[in-house]
Parts: C-alpha cells; sequence; structure tokens
C-alpha cells in the first residue's frame, strides 16, 4: 500500500536528500504496518516526534504503536516546537 510521509521543520533531515526539499515521501508499505513501525527505518530521536497526524487528525502517542495505516494515508509528524 502507498503512504505519503512528511517530516517538518529539522525533522526534514531524516527523510532521504532528494525527498528533503518537498519534506514529503510514498512510502510502499505492507498492509497493517502501524505508524510506529513505519517511522522506525528513519531513525527518529523519540522525544522530537511531538505531533503526529494521519490525514491531519491528531494520534494520541498511545495510539502510535498500535494505529494500523491504510492504503493512501498521509503520515505528518512535527518536532516540538519553542517560541516566544
Amino acid at each position: 500500500m502507498k503512504i505519503t510521509f512528511k517530516l517538518y521543520a529539522g525533522l526534514t533531515e531524516y527523510l532521504p536528500p532528494e525527498a528533503r526539499t518537498g519534506n514529503r515521501v510514498s512510502i510502499d508499505a505492507a498492509d497493517g504496518t502501524t505508524i510506529a513501525q513505519l517511522i522506525e527505518p528513519f531513525g527518529l530521536p523519540e522525544k522530537q516526534v511531538h505531533l503526529v497526524l494521519v490525514n491531519g487528525v491528531y494520534v494520541e502517542p498511545a495510539q502510535r504503536l498500535s494505529r494500523v495505516l491504510k492504503e493512501d494515508d498521509v503520515l505528518a509528524i512535527w518536532p516540538p516546537i519553542a517560541g516566544g
């Protein structure tokens, strides 16, 4: 199944170099792949995986290990953002 994976802010450095400008990559994933399984190969630091959305809907941290992705889902992740 095809999944669109998007990383924002400083997390874009974890994408393949050719995907960094558009901050997204299309991934072929096996049926039954969870959010955690999809992001694991990218080596994102756990503390930097802050805001996780699937198709624009927030996914609670406790659900990220078990939430199964579906064909054409868009998984987007933002790091914690500080500012003032």
